[in-house]
């Protein structure tokens, strides 16, 4: 995790494909509070292009991506509502 930041937030999409981990994941944020750290778990490669393409259009800003076994671990800092 960079920077010491800790998820305050669990999003796990493990299981789904496209387009559910980017809509969920961007639903989340929507409802989360400014300086909160979402963390998504997902397992579908094409998140790794995806989620860093969406947050490229929101305030959002990606802390981390860890990759696992075919697990991916996103996190992600909620900078302001858009």
């Amino acid at each position: 995790m960079v920077e010491g930041n800790q998820a305050t937030h669990l999003l796990d999409v493990l299981g789904f494909f496209c387009p559910i981990p980017v809509a969920e994941a961007k639903q989340a944020l929507t409802s989360m509070e400014v300086g909160s750290v979402l963390q998504v778990l997902a397992s579908d490669p094409e998140t790794l292009h995806d989620i860093p393409l969406m947050l490229g259009r929101t305030p959002h800003e990606l802390l981390s991506v860890e990759s696992n076994e075919g697990e991916y671990a996103f996190l992600i800092e909620v900078k302001a509502h858009e």
